[in-house]
């Protein structure tokens, strides 16, 4: 299957910020393929092994991974398009392909169908690094939905951003980011934020530490993924310290994945990185959609498709400015780095 004429791109984001947005701009385009929350669903093991057989791909999209059983467990989130309560589908919560949850249902409502095709074209490729197989797959839906570029976009992507770049140098980033204060709200409300950040608090208490182990993924990818798969085992989400989670805390974390994004792709050139701002995006839709679009190739430029996709960014109002002075006071202290860096008032 040859490659796309056009470089790739990876959204990289906090996640809550705005991301899923400009997925769903771009899955309108058609020359986009538009591609959503591939790999962070697959998780830690995207990258365990240094070559993978075809077999062996197809079982990590097929077979659901621990962090499907924040939807088992019942939670619902708007970035979930499987209909996983529908009694005429499938899969249900409890055996649901990760590569189904999102990314399927994004590019087609024919997904059931979609995920049998997709079989015997995974499982018969030759054992090769996983970054090829991944080259090889987004290259078959591309010529199947008549893609000329592929986008991928996951939530709380900076978390791993070094891996995908290291894997795809060939790829270019959107940044959207997003006042990390409203984006600490939204985060605090999210299941699988919540799930992260509870987990990240129970690690601790056995002496392990989640930032530390997201630097390792820049070096060591099979040993982070033994030890996300063994923290797992030995982890029940009823155990998970939901309870002890503050606002402050979720601030932290987005100021961590901020700082990560910088260190990782804050000195790329301008034709390889774009700053997307989700304030802006609301304020000039058409002019941030077509910033975004000459971004990714100039000749793709179509302003029958601007026309449709212009009403898609919504102003949304303050949560932030609801909080107590105090509230607002400990979350601004927490993410402060991160704003100045993003150059946020603060």
């Amino acid at each position: 299957m040859p490659a796309m004429a056009i470089p790739p791109v990876f959204v990289l984001s906090t996640g809550r910020c705005g991301s899923t947005m400009v997925s769903d701009i771009l899955n309108r385009h058609p020359d986009v393929l538009s591609i959503s929350e591939f790999f962070s669903s697959l998780g830690l093991t995207i990258f365990a092994r240094r070559r993978a057989t075809g077999d062996w791909m197809w079982r990590l999209y097929n077979q659901p991974g621990k962090l499907m059983s924040v939807i088992a467990k019942g939670e619902s989130f708007s970035e979930l398009l499987y209909p996983v309560d529908d009694p005429n589908t499938r899969f249900t919560r409890l055996n649901l392909p990760p590569i189904l949850a999102v990314t399927l249902p994004h590019l087609t409502d024919r997904y059931e169908e979609l995920f049998d095709e997709l079989e015997p074209v995974v499982r018969g490729q030759p054992k090769q690094p996983p970054a090829d197989h991944y080259r090889v797959l987004f290259a078959w839906l591309g010529a199947r939905f008549g893609g000329k570029v592929w986008v991928e976009r996951g939530g709380g992507s900076l978390l791993f951003a070094s891996r995908l770049l290291r894997h795809f140098p060939e790829a270019r980033v959107v940044h959207v980011y997003r006042d990390g204060r409203e984006t600490t709200l939204s985060m605090s409300r999210h299941p699988l934020f919540r799930t992260m950040l509870a987990m990240a608090r129970k690690y601790r208490t056995w002496g392990i530490s989640l930032e530390k182990m997201v630097a390792r993924m820049d070096r060591q990818d099979r040993l982070t993924a033994y030890l996300g798969r063994l923290a797992w085992v030995f982890t029940s989400l009823e155990q998970l310290p939901f309870d002890e989670l503050t606002l402050p805390d979720f601030a932290a974390f987005w100021n961590g994945m901020i700082e990560t994004g910088y260190r990782v792709f804050g000195h790329f050139p301008p034709d390889r990185l774009l700053n997307l701002r989700f304030e802006d995006m609301q304020a000039d839709p058409e002019g941030q959609i077509r910033r975004l679009i000459r971004f990714i190739a100039p000749q793709l430029e179509d302003d029958a498709w601007v026309r449709e996709v212009v009403t898609i960014p919504r102003p949304t109002p303050s949560k932030f400015a609801q909080l107590s002075a105090a509230e607002q006071h400990a979350i601004t202290e927490a993410c402060r780095p991160g704003l100045e860096q993003l150059g946020y008032q603060v």
